[in-house]
């Protein structure tokens, strides 16, 4: 069983040093581990940051130093941006003399330090049990708030809970109820949303919400992006030069003459690219999602960093954040992604979807039953029903 931070928990470690593994890929993740991160200074206890960034190219090892060539994913640029939102000085640990850390570790009072980029280390990704027994020595409990990479065999993710007294945070406790809410206690109509620039990595979300004929899941899956061009290359459409995945054909064939499989009705092309979904789908899409009271969304309907083809993703932020009596998941970088920079929807700082008006500045409403996750690959091979080693590891 899984164990979460509690008052005894809190208790029992003040004035200790917590491992903290976080994921500083983005902004909107850095966010979401604020909670805990203030959780545990308020109970004094110091806090070692781990993370990762990127994925590091390397040189030769020599003499068993980090040998990183790529210093832009370093994690210093993080340090200013985390002192502002916790109102504390945050110390950058750029080197990996874990003895030397650990002796600074204790002399500090209450303290907050960031351990640089771990995959500047090839132990970190090997999930190697000698690295993850030394990074273990720098405290005295481990802590996972980082569910987005929950389903990589990394040495700060789950060889090192091994050694050390391991929990979950607020964040990984909220991402696993949330999406556990869904997968296990749904409602009907269930719809579920697949967009993005790739297919095959959401295969196993249609397995798994397909149903059987003693036990019905899923009622929709509306699609866009990538799956929508590649059902379409399966049923021999043309899709031009559109993203599209013909390797994954066999394996959706069976699926492309049901009514739950729903393709765009009209598309917007430029230079033989399907780029976005039409107005009409925009419509159509948008009145299942109204009806519905189980909502799942991955993937981004279109290139919506371009404003003429981001309609429609903008059109399905705004369906599910208007649906409140559906339970709503939203997850996938991209998606995410989108959130802040083609609509007017924002979350607080409880991570609450609100809605701004654009002539109502002073009006704003909120949805409190929709939920971003933080996962991209880690939500969809937890909602398709596969063990995550991260989380596995807590147990």
């Amino acid at each position: 069983m899984i164990k979460y931070l509690n008052e005894p928990v809190l208790r029992k470690y003040e004035g200790k040093i917590c491992l903290l593994r976080i994921d500083l890929n983005n902004i909107s993740r850095l966010e979401a581990v604020v909670p805990t991160i203030k959780l545990l200074l308020k109970n004094g206890i110091k806090i070692v940051l781990l993370s990762h960034r990127g994925r590091p190219s390397f040189a030769k090892a020599t003499a068993g130093k980090p040998h990183s060539v790529d210093k832009k994913l370093s994690l210093r640029s993080f340090v200013p941006i985390l002192s502002r939102k916790l109102r504390k000085r945050v110390r950058f640990v750029s080197n990996f003399r874990f003895a030397i850390i650990k002796k600074e570790i204790v002399k500090s009072e209450n303290g907050v330090f960031l351990l640089e980029n771990l995959r500047f280390l090839p132990g970190e990704e090997k999930n190697d049990i000698k690295f993850a027994r030394r990074l273990a020595g720098l405290g005295d409990f481990y802590v996972n708030d980082a569910f987005a990479v929950s389903h990589r065999k990394n040495a700060s993710v789950v060889a090192i809970t091994k050694f050390l007294p391991s929990y979950a945070g607020l964040l990984m406790e909220k991402e696993i109820k949330s999406l556990d809410a869904v997968m296990k206690n749904f409602k009907h109509p269930f719809t579920v949303i697949i967009g993005g620039a790739k297919i095959s990595d959401k295969i196993g979300i249609i397995k798994h919400f397909w149903g059987s004929a003693s036990r019905r899941k899923a009622d929709y899956f509306l699609l866009g992006g990538s799956p929508a061009n590649t059902f379409f290359m399966a049923q021999g459409l043309p899709v031009g030069d559109s993203l599209a995945d013909r390797k994954t054909i066999p394996s959706i064939k069976k699926y492309l003459k049901n009514r739950k499989i729903i393709l765009p009705s009209d598309v917007k092309i430029k230079r033989r690219r399907i780029l976005d979904i039409g107005e009409r789908t925009v419509l159509w899409y948008s009145t299942i999602i109204r009806k519905s009271r189980t909502v799942i969304w991955n993937g981004p309907m279109g290139m919506f960093e371009k404003k003429e083809f981001a309609s429609g993703t903008k059109g399905i932020w705004q369906a599910v954040s208007k649906n409140k009596r559906a339970k709503i998941v939203v997850g996938g970088g991209e998606t995410v992604a989108s959130l802040a920079r083609i609509t007017r929807i924002h979350t607080d700082k409880n991570g609450l979807i609100r809605i701004k008006h654009p002539h109502k500045s002073a009006k704003i409403s909120t949805n409190p039953r929709l939920f971003l996750s933080t996962g991209g690959g880690a939500m969809l091979e937890y909602l398709s029903g596969k063990k995550l080693p991260g989380i596995e590891a807590l147990k």
